[in-house]
């Protein structure tokens, strides 16, 4: 494809799609021109998984968090992490820090989505492929490339064979070999070679499988057979001793130890649940006891303001009682007395100036109800506009001096205006 066709294909991908689509071509295109072997294409980033999880909201919601756990289809199964364990229940931090003001379920959702994001808590069940009765295949074709020839050898081998490619439709080898007892073969092991006789060296290998062959490597050669019985016999009896000490062999210390780390997991995990859902009844009781604290203070202010509104009442109706007793005797002494009551002797002050400032608010009220009769006279025709005029300017003049006197009064004795 020419650097125009390249163009075009970058062009088209970087159209409506990125927020620096110039500067983003020009660097693809130098890319593209310093690396012909680059081709441009464009394809969607990322998959999308349907994680199906179940949300169990408690009755005394949102005082508590919901319970979440991982619902694995029948194709599914559970992959077990720090935030998920092989029951599918869910353990976040934003579970475990759960506040009835700040915490939802779309925020728990959110969460849900990134940390899945990152390490997702179910995979596809693997299928399984229907096997033969023997679990090894015994022989391979005679020209099967990779496996190193063994001269003589027929399908009865001592050892298993070895696995053959993924393409060959066998099914995969185990991960541990079993293991077999010592047998007379008749096939020596590998004799050390030297440095200088042009073989390499063989490894200590955990079964005595042979290597598989590569391009360009010389095969191993057998030492012959000798006449010798006692040379082979010891090298066959070391051989067999070496392939029974180094095969993985499943003993009971093993076995222990799955246990002893299958039962640890088990109960780390019953005790992270336990320990999850303690966690979040003791913040649901702090909660409450911050609630019914806050409460019992709210109380006790209002219980103080009742007794202080108690105590004002109570004085209150204490002056009342009093005053009530007085107006009672004055009453009956004004019933009793033979003498007729003085009006002007009726009100009375405390003070000198209390006396001046009511002697004016009397003539005061007493000139407004002199200019008042005097405009009724004049409507009437009871006397004329000279003599009404004549005396409503002398009843003004008199009032203004009035007013004047209670108002320096009034600032005298510190009294509202």
């Amino acid at each position: 494809m020419s650097l125009q066709a390249h163009e075009q294909v970058v062009s088209q991908a970087v159209a409506n799609r990125y927020q620096n689509a110039d500067k983003t071509k020009m660097d693809v295109m130098t890319a593209l021109h310093n690396y012909r072997g680059l081709v441009p294409k464009l394809e969607k980033f990322g998959s999308v998984y349907n994680i199906p999880v179940c949300i169990w909201v408690l009755d005394n919601h949102p005082f508590s968090p919901p319970m979440v756990y991982v619902k694995p289809t029948p194709d599914m199964l559970i992959k077990a992490s720090r935030h998920v364990d092989q029951n599918g229940k869910v353990f976040l931090p934003y579970l475990h820090e759960w506040n009835l003001n700040s915490s939802d379920l779309v925020g728990l959702i959110q969460i849900m989505i990134m940390v899945f994001n990152e390490m997702p808590p179910v995979y596809s069940k693997p299928k399984t492929h229907t096997t033969t009765a023997s679990p090894y295949p015994t022989s391979f074709p005679g020209n099967m490339p990779g496996y190193m020839p063994m001269p003589g050898v027929g399908p009865n081998l001592p050892y298993p064979a070895p696995q053959p490619p993924a393409t060959s439709g066998y099914p995969s080898y185990p991960t541990q070999p079993p293991a077999y007892p010592p047998t007379s073969t008749p096939y020596p092991v590998y004799p050390p070679t030297s440095s200088g006789g042009g073989l390499p060296t063989m490894p200590q290998m955990a079964t005595p499988y042979p290597p598989p062959y590569t391009a360009g490597m010389p095969y191993s050669v057998y030492p012959p057979v000798t006449s010798n019985p006692s040379t082979q016999t010891s090298a066959t009896e070391t051989s067999s001793t070496t392939s029974a000490t180094s095969t993985g062999t499943i003993t009971e210390e093993h076995i222990r130890a799955s246990l002893i780390s299958a039962v640890s997991d088990r109960v780390r995990a019953k005790l992270r649940d336990s320990y999850g859902g303690c966690q979040a009844e003791v913040s649901v009781l702090r909660q409450q006891q911050s609630d019914l604290n806050e409460g019992k203070t709210k109380l006790e202010g209002l219980l103080n303001k009742l007794d202080q509104e108690q105590t004002e009442l109570d004085k209150n109706m204490r002056i009342l009682r009093e005053r009530e007793a007085e107006m009672k005797s004055a009453i009956a002494r004004l019933s009793s007395a033979t003498e007729p009551l003085d009006l002007d002797e009726a009100v009375t002050t405390t003070a000198p100036l209390y006396k001046q400032l009511l002697n004016a608010y009397a003539e005061d009220q007493a000139t407004q109800d002199a200019i008042y009769h005097l405009g009724e006279a004049l409507r009437r025709d009871v006397i004329d506009l000279d003599c009404f005029l004549k005396h409503v300017r002398s009843l003004s003049r008199k009032q203004f001096q009035l007013r004047a006197t209670m108002i320096k009064c009034r600032a005298k004795g510190n009294m509202a205006g």
